[in-house]
């Protein structure tokens, strides 16, 4: 019998892909479920066959009759069957649940109300770290991160499963883990059904595997030459910087297909500014780097997440232009970042010098055993030992500000996203009818017949039609200025996304420690391994602290950097307007 899929969500084929356009609840024929690449072939009712991502349906499983059930046991009046009636109604709760509730606010899971001691940070001095911005960065925008609304429609993203399965003729069938990790990534960041929130939650392993307490209790650290130092700055306690600042310029997009011209896709080129030789990559390899780095470093280091997945449109001028905005954006904050920039995965994405030294590259970054909370076993502070009072201290500092500045990241997306639509809807509208009204008036003058005032009907409509240039400069300015504002503060507000699960690895660990007592009462570890655990406690508050001071001189150099240009943007789109102003004044004779 042939095998039947129920149809998910709507889908809207491309010409010239093969592609299947179905709806919602359409039930297909699957005709060849080996395509590959995260699709399927299928026929629908009428006869048409083409291909439908695998995301968007199920499969119809057809079960044998069941066996007659023995005869129930009467408990009371109630038969054993009956109690299902009770169970199905009975009120459950489970975490998913609640976030689900809370609309995927990231911030929700967080109780404000918390009797954690608040102490001011002193400032400490030290070594002087060395300057991430001594290079010349690449003159391109942030990258645009998981915003709720977005004024302009060639830069919405339609959200959705894309082709995301790795070439044959690229690479090695995915290993076990790799699939479950890339298939979480999938459903935290895609999917048709997905909520105008975009934000990826980043729940790495720490969370969905052992918690802190695999670092806490482990037995054997790191070697040496993987260790990564924390030493205490002018700021406090900051990571190494390298001497030279990594960059790399996203370009050069490129359509090629596969599956004997089945399938296509966009490869975009990298070019490192320590090598000055590109390579290339397709948008699933950025997605494989994500899993990797999250995988990794998302313990200690909030990982952004990258632009949302597309179905239909992918090929389209507009949407390419702006993935590579984004997808450059999102290079530069992880080349900017002295941890993930000399990492060996990221140092392989960019390096990679043919197919075989990736793949082998590959297979050792998916072996790698150094990750989610073990990756403070790597980490080492030149500082003494913090108490656990002044840890607590500087996880509630970092929690109460990270929060404060989401909302108020949300708030100039909210009043940003107003203005567009101002600017590019009422205003210029208000504008053309000043406009058109001074031209008329000239019309009705002229139909006088007077001769004598040529030079003042004249004059109206040239008032008129600079009033008219005046609503479409309206029109046009937020893509000069504001949408630079706009990806700065979406690409924040992504970023900003992942600190509660960051923080949260450090509240866990907290909270272990303070059992220590019970623990050691219970003969579950010994006093020593709860001498360990508050000295790792600590090692987890200095990674945690030079995370912060790389998160706060990052956004000191960003909003200078955008607020200046958005002034000056502004600036010269109010003097342009003064000036078309006085060519119109001038127009007008003295009397």
């Amino acid at each position: 019998m042939a095998l039947q899929a129920r149809v998910l969500y709507e889908f809207t084929a491309e010409a010239g892909n093969n592609e299947l356009s179905v709806k919602e609840g359409e039930t297909l024929t699957v005709t060849n479920k080996s395509i590959g690449g995260g699709w399927i072939e299928a026929q629908n009712f009428r006869g048409e066959v083409g291909l439908v991502p695998e995301d968007y349906i199920e499969f119809i499983t057809l079960q044998a009759p069941a066996a007659p059930p023995p005869p129930p046991q009467s408990v009371g009046n109630v038969a054993p069957q009956d109690l299902s009636f009770f169970d199905a109604y009975a009120p459950a709760s489970t975490p998913a649940q609640n976030q689900a509730s809370n609309g995927n606010d990231p911030w929700s899971t967080w109780n404000s109300n918390n009797n954690w001691p608040s102490n001011p940070e002193g400032t400490q001095t030290g070594k002087s770290a060395a300057d991430p911005w001594n290079s010349q960065m690449q003159a391109h925008p942030q990258a645009y991160q998981g915003p709720d609304i977005y004024p302009y429609p060639y830069l919405i993203d339609y959200t959705g499963a894309e082709d995301d399965e790795w070439d044959d003729e690229w690479d090695d069938t995915k290993s076990n883990a790799e699939s479950e990790a890339g298939e979480a990534g999938a459903m935290m960041r895609s999917g048709a059904h997905a909520t105008s929130m975009k934000i990826s939650l980043n729940k790495f392993p720490g969370f969905s595997k052992p918690g802190p307490e695999l670092f806490l209790l482990c037995k054997q650290l790191v070697k040496g030459k993987d260790k990564i130092p924390v030493y205490m700055g002018e700021v406090g306690p900051v990571w190494l910087y390298p001497e030279s600042q990594l960059d790399c310029v996203v370009a050069d997009p490129k359509k090629g297909s596969k599956m004997y011209g089945l399938k296509s896709y966009i490869e975009y080129q990298i070019t490192p500014n320590t090598t000055n030789r590109p390579v290339n990559h397709r948008y699933k390899h950025f997605d494989w780097l994500y899993e990797r780095l999250l995988d990794k470093f998302g313990s200690a280091i909030p990982i952004p997440s990258l632009p949302d997945k597309q179905v239909t449109g992918r090929f389209e001028e507009e949407f390419i232009k702006m993935r590579m905005e984004r997808l450059q954006g999102w290079m530069i904050r992880m080349c900017r970042h002295p941890v993930i920039s000399c990492s060996d995965v990221f140092q392989l994405f960019l390096t990679y010098k043919d197919e075989k030294d990736w793949k082998m590259g590959k297979r050792k970054a998916e072996k790698d055993e150094t990750v989610g909370v073990m990756i403070f076993t790597t980490i080492e502070p030149e500082a003494p030992d913090l108490d656990l009072l002044e840890v607590e201290q500087k996880c509630e500092q970092f929690s109460r500000f990270t929060k404060a500045m989401d909302d108020g990241v949300k708030e100039i997306l909210t009043v940003g996203h107003e203005h567009w639509k101002r600017c590019t809807g009422p205003l210029p509208k208000e504008y053309q009818r000043i406009g058109k009204a001074f031209q008329n008036l000239s019309s009705v003058f002229t139909s006088s017949g007077y001769q004598g005032e040529a030079t003042l009907t004249d004059a109206l409509t040239e008032a008129g039609k600079t009033y008219e240039e005046i609503a479409r400069m309206f029109a046009e300015q937020p893509k000069k200025d504001l949408h630079f504002l706009m990806e700065n503060n979406n690409e924040y507000k992504g970023l900003l996304g992942c600190f509660p699960d960051t923080i949260g690895v450090h509240k866990a660990a907290i909270e272990k420690v303070k059992e220590g007592d019970k623990l050691v009462a219970a003969s579950k570890i010994t006093s020593q391994e709860k001498g360990a655990m508050a000295k790792r406690v600590s090692t987890m508050s200095y990674a945690l602290q030079a995370e912060m001071n790389h998160f706060h001189s990052n956004r000191i150099y960003d909003y200078n950097r955008v607020m200046q240009l958005y002034l000056e943007e502004q600036v010269k789109f109010y003097e342009t307007i003064a000036a078309k102003l006085r060519q119109a004044h001038s127009q007008f004779t003295t009397m």
